[in-house]
């Protein structure tokens, strides 16, 4: 009995059918090619295109490349940059046109004694540009009241226009002329000083000073006149008390020519 089924088994296995072993070897190539560790050969398939062979999927195209994009915003301003360092100097520019020749004006000489520690007996400037007259001096006597103020200190007087005896000043050129004075009040006893710059007996300019806390106090004025020859300019005083000072010159008088006409 054993032998007889024996002989019966051993063919059927025998005639198997091939479709049903084709599928199993199939099935254990593919197994073997998706476990089985991938060491890739020159010329050989990737494993993916092997499984997409065996599948029937047709392999993906290789990724193309996109168009390049528009540009972004421009970004902000950064804040600013210190300074940069000066530059060179430009070159220098060429010389300008010359200018016309023009005759030189001359004046009249003046003549005049020395007076104070100028030494010159010449009222005309050298250069015969303009007139050498200008005049300072200083007020050593106290003077009060309503008086002219003989200013008898004479330091410079170019000229000798300047008489210290009457305390005037009196014109030879005619033209444009600046003066100035400064008149130190003698105060303690309450009252105040007026100082006026009279020029032919007519005021042209006025200072005052007051006495306040029994303290000396200044009136000084300016002016700048047109005189013609002959005219007379002095300092008056028009009520108060003016300080001398001996040789320190406290009150000054002074004056000068500027464009003679």
């Amino acid at each position: 009995m054993v032998l007889l089924a024996l002989a019966v088994a051993v063919p059927l296995l025998l005639l198997r059918s091939p479709e049903t072993s084709g599928h199993y070897y199939e099935m254990m190539g593919t197994c073997r090619m998706v476990c089985d560790p991938y060491t890739p050969k020159p010329g050989g398939a990737t494993a993916m295109e092997v499984i997409q062979n065996v599948n029937g999927v047709n392999p993906q195209p290789p990724m193309a490349q996109g168009s390049r994009g528009e540009p972004g915003r421009p970004g902000k301003p950064g804040s600013r940059g210190p300074p940069g360092e000066p530059g060179p100097p430009g070159p220098r520019g060429p010389p300008g046109e010359r200018g016309g020749g023009g005759g030189k004006t001359t004046y009249p000489t003046t003549t005049g004694a020395t007076g104070g520690d100028n030494g010159e007996s010449d009222g005309a400037n050298s250069t015969a540009n303009g007139f050498r007259i200008a005049f300072y001096v200083g007020l050593k006597n106290p003077h009060e009241g309503y008086e002219v103020l003989k200013f008898d200190d004479v330091i410079t007087n170019l000229g000798n226009h300047y008489d210290a005896s009457t305390g005037k000043f009196t014109c030879h050129v005619s033209g444009i002329y600046f003066f100035t004075y400064h008149v130190l009040m003698r105060g303690g006893d309450g009252t105040s000083m007026w100082a006026d710059l009279c020029k032919n007996g007519q005021v042209r300019a006025s200072a005052i000073a007051q006495d306040a806390d029994q303290n000396y106090d200044y009136a000084s004025n300016s002016a700048v006149l047109h005189l013609d020859s002959g005219d007379e300019i002095y300092v008056k005083l028009d009520g108060g008390k003016a300080h001398g000072g001996n040789n320190n010159k406290y009150s000054t008088f002074s004056g000068f020519i500027l464009y003679p006409d």
